[in-house]
């Protein structure tokens, strides 16, 4: 073969190669453009102040893409941290609740409940009065700032460990104002947990002095008062997790009491992997609820 021969056949092959290298190229953009714009919602991080303890804390709001369409409102989800956590734990640890803004058109809301305030009004601590802030001042900051629908029956509070305990227990209490509640892996018998390391008598004293008022802050308490336009409920615990007795008890209170709810046991233990499952369930519980209370 002759040498200008073989040197166009290189050519050639080059050519070939580059444009091939240039349609990969152009492919995996595509895919990356795709990957990105389907991520999901957008994340605020807000500050709410409070005035029942005069301190403003901080809060994740997750929104849907759709939200930039200014005529559309959106049922929100409260989702409560818990144990020794703050408002950025979901989201950081749950990065897919972007996703899940996104599919079930909804504001996903992450407040702070401090390290160890069990979502109470203390009795004894002024400075601890996070039933107030997450069931009345958060709702209120969230629906003057954003695009909400304003009634109960587009609200819905739920929580991991501390926070199912307050998602049941303001749930319950404030049925005025949620619609539905949950709780997974609920710590939902706070008599149960007075161990010092969980601040629980920080928030209403010791145990054994003031049993009453863990009896008056109690979910089981709080069953006995089921209000009368109800609620949609749901329960999520793994078999594996050290409060599945807690939440056992709950609910054969509840089926005692004829109150409607879901229950679900499955295999899990007391970790993120478990809620990560978890809050899919729960969200997609909730759009259901939503959307039966559309006219």
């Amino acid at each position: 073969m002759a040498l200008g021969g073989y040197a166009q056949i290189c050519h050639q092959i080059t050519t070939f190669i580059f444009k091939q290298l240039i349609m990969r190229l152009l492919f995996l953009c595509i895919i990356l453009l795709f990957f990105v714009s389907s991520q999901g919602g957008t994340v605020d991080t807000v500050s709410i102040f409070s005035a029942a303890m005069k301190k403003s804390y901080k809060a994740v709001v997750v929104k849907p893409d759709s939200y930039a369409d200014q005529n559309k409102k959106f049922e929100t989800v409260y989702l409560l941290h818990g144990h020794s956590g703050n408002f950025s734990n979901w989201i950081k640890l749950v990065p897919a609740l972007k996703t899940y803004a996104d599919q079930y058109q909804l504001l996903i809301v992450c407040p702070d409940g401090s390290r160890d305030s069990w979502y109470f009004d203390s009795p004894i601590a002024d400075a601890v009065q996070f039933e107030t802030y997450v069931a009345k001042e958060v709702p209120a900051y969230v629906d003057a700032n954003y695009q909400t629908i304003t009634n109960r029956n587009a609200r819905a509070i739920t929580g991991l460990s501390m926070g199912g305990h307050g998602g049941l227990y303001l749930g319950l209490r404030h049925a005025k104002q949620f619609g539905s509640c949950g709780s997974m892996s609920g710590a939902l018998l706070v008599e149960y947990i007075a161990d010092p390391k969980y601040g629980i008598d920080k928030v209403l004293g010791p145990l054994e002095t003031n049993k009453q008022t863990y009896i008056d802050h109690s979910v089981m308490n709080e069953l006995q008062r089921y209000p009368s336009d109800s609620l949609a409920i749901i329960i999520d615990c793994g078999v594996d997790d050290f409060v599945i007795e807690m939440n056992r008890m709950v609910h054969r209170k509840m089926v005692s009491l004829n109150i409607p709810h879901d229950y679900i046991e499955r295999p899990g233990k007391h970790n993120w992997d478990y809620w990560r499952s978890a809050v899919s369930f729960q969200l997609f519980f909730f759009r259901k609820f939503f959307d039966s209370k559309k006219p």
